[in-house]
C-alpha cells in the first residue's frame, strides 16, 4: 500500500442536484476552500445563494478540462454527477493524485481502477450516503451486537429497507427524488435475495412486491440490485444460517396499484420508449419545493442462537424535509460530507473505502451523525 497524499484542504463537490444539501454547508465550515462545480457558473451561483453559501464557497463551470486545470494534489472531488461518469473523474484524480467521493455503490469502472488509485495514494470513498451508506452503518453495527449477545452459530433474517415518499401522500404514492430516468433503471434490474434460506432472483422486482410494517405503519417493499455480496461485507458470522436477506425499496401502501400503468410501459417498452416516459414522469409529477419529502431507512436483525436464545434489534431513520431542505438532501449529503471530513484528517488508507467497513467506524460515524442533528433510533430486544 502506498502512502497516502496527506489532504490538501480543498474540496471540489461536482453537482448541485437534489441530494446537494446541508452536508455542504457542513464542509465549508470544516474545509480550507470549497469549489462548487455546476453547468455553468452562474448555475453554480445560484445553487450557493438558495443553499445560504454566497461567500463560503467559489461558484465553478463544470468540466473536465477546467476541473483538470485547478486540481492540486491531496485536494478531494466529490461527485454527485449520475454514477456512470464517477470514472472519467476517478482516473482523472489518479492522474492529478487528488482524493475522490461519491455515495454511489461500487461500478466495475470505478473498481477496475482502485488499483492504480491505491498506488497514487488516493482514496476512493463510495457508498458513503444513504442507501447505500447510512444503511450500511445500521447493518454494522447490529449484527456486531447481535454476535456479542449470541455467538457465532445461529440462523438470521436481516432486512434494509429505504425509500423517499411524499411527506403528504398523493395519488401516484410517490416523490421523485432523484432523476426518474434512473427510477425506471432500477425497477427494470432484476433482484438477487435470500429467501426462506434459498437464493432468490426477480427479474422485475415490482411483482414480488409484499406489505412491510414499519413503528405500526404499513408501506410496500421490494427487492433491488444485489443482496447477496452484502452478507460478506457486512461481516456477518460464517457460522450463520441465512433465513432471510434483503436489501430492498420501500414505498408507501398503495404503491404498486398506483404505478399499475407504469409497470405495463416498463414490460412493453424498449429503452427509447422508455426514457420518453421517464420524460413524462417529470413533466407531470415535478419535484418541488412546495411538497415536502420524507425519508424512511429500517433496519431489521432478528437471530437465533444454536441454544434457542433469541435476539433482534433494528434502526429506523423517519426524516420529513422542511423548508429550508428536503429530507433527502440532509440524508445524502450529511454522511458524505463527514465521510469527506475524515479524508481531510487524512483518517482513511489509501484505495477502496466504503461508508463502513467495520463495526467499529459504524459506531464512530453514527455517533457523530447523531451528533450533527441527524436523528435515528435503535431498539433492542433480547
Amino acid at each position: 500500500m502506498s502512502d497516502v497524499v496527506r489532504a490538501s484542504g480543498t474540496v471540489h463537490w461536482i453537482g448541485a442536484g437534489l441530494s446537494t444539501g446541508s452536508g455542504l454547508a457542513l464542509l465549508c465550515d470544516t474545509a480550507e476552500r470549497v469549489r462548487l462545480w455546476h453547468r455553468t457558473e452562474e448555475r453554480a451561483a445560484q445553487a450557493l445563494d438558495h443553499l445560504g453559501l454566497t461567500g463560503r464557497a467559489e461558484p465553478r463551470a463544470f468540466g473536465l478540462a477546467a476541473l483538470t486545470a485547478e486540481l492540486a494534489p491531496g485536494d478531494v472531488v466529490v461527485s454527485m454527477l449520475p454514477a456512470p461518469e464517477h470514472a472519467a473523474l476517478l482516473a482523472l484524480c489518479v492522474r492529478r493524485r487528488a482524493h475522490f467521493a461519491c455515495s454511489s455503490y461500487v461500478s466495475d469502472a470505478v473498481l477496475e481502477q482502485v488499483p492504480a488509485a491505491e498506488k497514487a495514494g488516493i482514496v476512493v470513498l463510495t457508498e458513503a450516503g444513504l442507501d447505500p451508506g447510512i444503511d450500511h452503518l445500521f447493518a454494522h453495527n447490529l449484527v456486531a451486537r447481535a454476535r456479542e449477545a449470541i455467538g457465532d452459530e445461529a440462523s438470521y433474517s436481516l432486512t434494509s429497507y429505504c425509500g423517499g415518499v411524499p411527506a403528504v401522500p398523493n395519488d401516484f404514492r410517490y416523490r421523485f427524488s432523484w432523476a426518474p430516468a434512473g427510477v425506471l433503471s432500477a425497477l427494470r434490474s432484476p433482484a438477487r435475495y435470500l429467501q426462506d434460506g434459498e437464493e432468490t432472483t426477480a427479474e422485475r422486482p415490482w411483482e414480488v412486491t409484499r406489505p412491510h410494517v414499519v413503528d405500526g405503519e404499513t408501506f410496500e417493499v421490494y427487492p433491488n440490485r444485489d443482496s447477496v455480496p452484502f452478507i460478506e461485507q457486512y461481516g456477518l458470522p460464517t457460522g450463520w444460517r441465512p433465513r432471510t436477506f434483503v436489501r430492498g425499496t420501500l414505498r408507501l401502501e398503495g404503491w404498486l396499484r398506483a404505478w399499475d400503468a407504469v409497470f405495463e410501459e416498463l414490460k412493453a417498452g424498449d429503452d427509447a420508449r422508455i426514457a420518453a416516459l421517464a420524460r413524462e414522469l417529470a413533466a407531470t409529477y415535478p419535484t418541488t419545493d412546495a411538497d415536502h419529502d420524507r425519508v424512511v431507512l429500517a433496519v431489521s436483525l432478528d437471530v437465533a442462537g444454536a441454544k434457542g436464545e433469541t435476539w433482534s434489534g433494528s434502526y429506523l431513520l423517519d426524516l420529513v424535509g422542511d423548508e429550508e431542505e428536503s429530507a433527502m438532501a440532509r440524508c445524502v449529503s450529511r454522511p458524505l460530507s463527514l465521510a469527506v471530513r475524515h479524508i481531510l484528517s487524512d483518517d482513511l488508507p489509501s484505495g477502496l473505502n466504503r461508508a463502513a467497513e467495520t463495526a467499529e467506524r459504524s459506531r464512530e460515524w453514527l455517533s457523530e451523525l447523531a451528533g450533527e442533528g441527524l436523528e435515528f433510533t435503535l431498539r433492542v430486544d433480547q
